[in-house]
């Protein structure tokens, strides 16, 4: 089994190797779009380098709907390219790229007007179903189908018998949206690139006009490495203006950014077997399955203040549970909200000011020699938007390059997945686990699981769960600082793991915990583990307050209030 280890050691032996030779690619930014640039380029041969300043998918690629999908409101858009393009990449995870990583999810859309709203709302669903197929990678998913009100309320009780008179129903996919670029970047490493997160690039390397790499800064050990590369991949997402500008120039485009929320509620609280999506008068809303949750989103509205942080105020916590209340016959609270979390989309600026009718395609660029820039796009073409910007690397390298390879090539822990799944019950007998815990860990980590059940073979008590966090076992936390590159508790208990947003207590009950499991990977003493245990409280606090606030403008005042990790 093909594998990868990011642990303390094997950062500081990246960093120092990416300084030693000049590489072909140097990937700035590891969201989903650089994690895939970066498998992309090193599956071609090319000597490849990532480096993050903050942690793997910290920005918007942690932060999303957790959706693959083809995007069915573009349909109607009559943007087929799109929708085309991202039927297919659907179909890659679902079926050969991730299948351990990528789910069906099943979802009803409720019909408000007799006769004409079925023909037109199922001719486009029907077309949805139609493209997939035609593409060859629709086999993974049950097609749509028409209900009557009495079978879509025995479907989803939880909806207001007023609320419709007939459903939809049709099936897209979803993931783990920080698991997946962890994943991607592992996989990365697993192909020879080199990759450190916690490293900030502070300038570009200029030859003249050309530029030649980046000044890079470890933010954990301090001091300054020179990276040289010749090529560089600007994958920033809602940064990239602000990294381009070091180059002194913004280029040929310019990124939005438009702020989305989403709300988790306990399963308990909306009584359905599927998924909803709701039409409002800016956009859609979804009600997505979330193991025992639901996730409960989007808004979208600009955003020009903090991008590392952006913040939810409680205009947009109402905003949504004034729309889901409104079909739901037992209506959500305030008090039913166990998290909240605030993403940024990086969108191409266009000529509407509404964010919504911002492009979600991407572009890339080549602004300056030696320089590509790629943005713009959408989660589930992550890897079309990675090959255009290693094309682009390409044509300005003095070598023959190989054809990407990347639809071809499976993630970490996709391989022997669905043989591992087969025989889940004998590892559980194997393991003294719960099948229900083997399957849990099968979804999050695919074969790789069996290196987790390694850590409680060889310490039982790893076994367990986390007291406050019954989802989790002990040994997930340590994997995450010894094989997933985790550098600070916010990591685990916000990407690694889900608990900052699946407990009403947002982690902070856990974080002690997890904090002493991560101290002996780490090298933390008792003095490192209190600070970080202080931090992630006091970040928690902040993200209460701001949404708390009535608008963008205090809530980023308030979330700014917790600042950021900083090492001794």
């Amino acid at each position: 089994m093909r594998t990868a280890t990011l642990g303390p050691a094997q950062r500081a032996e990246a960093l120092a190797a990416m300084a030693e030779r000049e590489l072909d690619v140097l990937v700035v930014g590891a969201g989903v779009v650089g994690a895939g640039t970066a498998l992309d380029a090193v599956t071609r041969g090319l000597s490849t380098g990532l480096v993050e300043a903050r942690d793997w998918a910290s920005g918007t690629s942690s932060r999303s709907s957790k959706l693959i999908h083809g995007g069915l409101r573009y349909l109607e858009m009559l943007d087929f390219g799109l929708v085309r393009e991202a039927l297919k990449e659907r179909g890659l995870l679902l079926e050969r790229l991730a299948p351990h990583l990528v789910k069906p999810v099943p979802f009803l859309y409720p019909l408000q007007h007799k006769g004409w709203e079925r023909l037109y709302a199922g001719s486009g669903v029907a077309l949805y179903d139609a493209m997939a197929m035609a593409r060859g990678h629709g086999r993974g998913l049950p097609a749509h189908r028409h209900l009557t009100r009495r079978h879509a309320l025995r479907v989803a009780p939880a909806l207001k018998k007023d609320a419709l008179v007939g459903a939809l129903q049709y099936y897209d996919a979803q993931m783990d949206d920080a698991r997946f670029v962890t994943t991607l970047v592992r996989t990365a490493a697993a192909y020879g690139a080199q990759v450190a997160n916690r490293a900030r690039v502070t300038s570009f390397l200029r030859e003249g006009e050309r530029v030649v790499g980046a000044r890079v800064q470890d933010v954990e050990a301090g001091g300054e490495y020179e990276i040289r590369a010749k090529q560089v991949v600007n994958a920033t997402g809602v940064w990239t203006d602000d990294t381009q500008s070091m180059v002194g120039e913004r280029g040929r485009f310019h990124v939005r950014a438009s702020k989305g929320i989403h709300l988790v509620v306990p399963k308990d609280r909306i009584h359905s077997t599927t998924g909803l999506i709701l039409r409002t008068e800016k956009s859609v809303l979804f009600v997505i399955p979330w193991g025992r949750h639901w996730i409960i989103g989007t808004t979208d509205t600009d955003w020009d203040l903090d991008k590392a942080h952006p913040a939810a105020s409680s205009a947009d916590i109402d905003y949504l549970l004034e729309h889901i209340n409104s079909v739901l016959s037992v209506p959500l609270t305030r008090d039913d909200v166990e998290g909240v979390y605030a993403g940024l989309r990086p969108l191409l600026a266009g000529e509407s000011d509404a964010t919504s009718k911002l492009s979600r395609e991407h572009t890339v660029a080549h602004p300056v020699p030696g320089l590509v820039v790629v943005a713009g796009g959408k989660y589930t073409t992550y890897r079309v938007m990675a090959k255009d910007a290693v094309d682009a690397a390409v044509h300005g390298l003095d070598l023959r390059v190989a054809d990407c390879v990347t639809e071809i090539t499976p993630l970490l822990g996709a391989e022997g997945y669905r043989a591992l799944w087969n025989a889940r019950a004998r590892v559980a007998a194997r393991t003294g686990l719960h099948v229900v815990r083997v399957e849990h860990l099968l979804n999050r980590y695919g074969a790789m699981a069996e290196e987790v059940l390694e850590l409680v073979a060889a310490d039982p008590s790893l076994g367990e769960p986390l007291h406050a966090a019954d989802d989790y076992l002990r040994a997930e936390v340590v994997y995450a600082a010894s094989h997933e590159g985790a550098r600070h508790l916010d990591d685990v208990l916000t990407r690694r793991t889900r608990i900052s947003i699946e407990t009403f207590d947002r982690g902070t009950r856990s974080a002690r915990e997890a904090a002493e499991l991560m101290a002996p990977v780490l090298g933390w003493d008792e003095e490192q583990v209190e600070g970080e245990v202080q931090h992630y409280e006091k970040r928690v606090e902040a993200e209460r307050e701001s949404q708390r606030q009535p608008d963008d403008l205090t809530a980023d005042a308030a979330r700014l209030g917790a600042p950021d990790i900083v090492p001794r």
